[in-house]
């Protein structure tokens, strides 16, 4: 399941870095003028490489995956999966992202953050329940609820001020870059 989800995640991040283009004209500021499309590529690969991040510290402290863990991994995948396609719709509106994109941006965003939650249930379930060692680590896992509460917000304000959608979307990834100390630590034991 492991090697299966890294090479997905490593075909989702290959589309999105080849959806950026080159500038028309060889200066700064054909540069510049893609800063936006560049910064949306950048906080989507943060958000891809977040999961990645997280997925791989989880199963660090797995020892059995069943079927159930197997759909969940797959459901988790298709929202992580349409990165690209709404990265690239986002880019289309620049240089201020249009309310729509901005809106499916937060909702895909949303659905991903979503989906995590039965994976971590199956896989915790297959693995001895609450007392496991990835069941003790993920108790009150604060994040976790106040994320999709940023989203909802993000995707709200999308049609008022897309541009604070996108910085509540970046500030929710910054609460998540540093990878969870408490499978980090349960790891070393």
């Amino acid at each position: 399941m492991e090697a299966f989800t890294d090479g997905v995640i490593a075909v989702i991040i290959t589309i999105m870095v080849l959806e950026l283009k080159l500038p028309h004209e060889a200066t700064w500021h054909a540069l510049l003028s893609d800063l936006p499309v560049f910064l949306s590529y950048v906080l989507s690969f943060v958000y891809v490489g977040i999961y990645w991040n997280n997925h791989h510290h989880m199963l660090q402290l797995v020892t059995h995956v069943s079927g159930r863990v197997l759909w969940a991994n797959l459901f988790f995948l298709f929202w992580l999966s349409l990165f690209p396609f709404t990265t690239s719709w986002l880019n289309e509106s620049r240089p201020v992202p249009a309310p729509v994109p901005t809106a499916v941006y937060g909702i895909v965003l949303l659905l991903a953050a979503l989906s995590w939650v039965p994976l971590l249930r199956a896989l915790i379930a297959a693995n001895g329940g609450e007392k496991s060692g990835l069941g003790e680590a993920l108790k009150g896992d604060w994040k976790v609820a106040v994320s999709p509460v940023g989203y909802v917000l993000g995707i709200a304000l999308a049609f008022f001020a897309p541009i604070l959608s996108c910085v509540i979307y970046a500030a929710i990834a910054a609460l998540w870059f540093i990878p969870d100390r408490r499978l980090e630590a349960r790891m070393r034991t």
